[in-house]
């Protein structure tokens, strides 16, 4: 299988680090998205919709990250993606509500505005009402995670075993760094990252997006 990627895509980490963890190791293509090689042939002919990710398998292509993360596992038959009914259908929950509820106000609403600059408001006035509108949001939904969805009592997203649902997850919050989000009030989101970070992957597959992280740490920005 090949995963076209780029390392600072949120999207991408998700797909990456899944595969990782699920042992199976894709030859990884990077799409440039700083010179807009995801707009361009052969890649826009590929990928109509012009984003990254993209998993090739063969004749078969597939280009939604949560997608390819459920199509690895099951490919590999990963612990991680349960296949009991219910236990499965906790997992596509949780994913749906990642990608449905927090993905869209964390980050199209207060990360990206403020590091990529085509996700600019117009105006001044413009930027500022999206960023606190988002922010106020966002906590929302991070006190939803932390007190109804992980708890006190469960170790992951969906009990006391990890899936796919914590690989996409764990990404997507920890995206809120970039701005220097603070958890700390947060104590079982903050306690379920851990456990996230610390998994064999994570390092190596958000290695660039912590470099990127640092060379905007002088910059002021509106976080959580």
């Amino acid at each position: 299988m090949k995963l076209y990627y780029h390392p600072v895509s949120t999207t991408s980490r998700i797909a990456w680090l899944g595969a990782e963890e699920c042992g199976e190791k894709c030859e990884l293509q990077v799409i440039d998205l700083m010179t807009g090689e995801h707009m361009k042939p052969p890649y826009s002919d590929m990928n109509p919709n012009k984003l990254v990710p993209m998993l090739e398998d063969g004749d078969f292509r597939l280009t939604e990250s949560a997608s390819i993360l459920r199509y690895i596992a099951e490919k590999c038959k990963s612990p991680a993606y349960p296949t009991e009914l219910r236990a499965r259908a906790r997992v596509n929950e949780m994913m749906d509500w990642f990608n449905s509820n927090i993905y869209k106000d964390l980050a199209y609403g207060l990360v990206y505005p403020q590091i990529f600059p085509n996700h600019q408001r117009p105006s001044e006035e413009m930027q500022k009402g999206t960023l606190a509108w988002h922010k106020e949001r966002t906590e929302n939904w991070l006190k939803i995670l932390d007190e109804k969805l992980i708890g006190p009592k469960k170790a992951y997203l969906t009990g006391d075993a990890i899936t796919i649902a914590d690989y996409q997850g764990g990404e997507i919050i920890g995206l809120g760094e970039i701005v220097r989000c603070n958890y700390a009030k947060y104590p079982n989101i903050t306690r379920w990252m851990g456990k996230i970070k610390a998994l064999p992957s994570w390092p190596k597959v958000n290695e660039v997006f912590y470099g990127f992280a640092a060379s905007v740490k002088d910059k002021p920005f509106v976080a959580v």
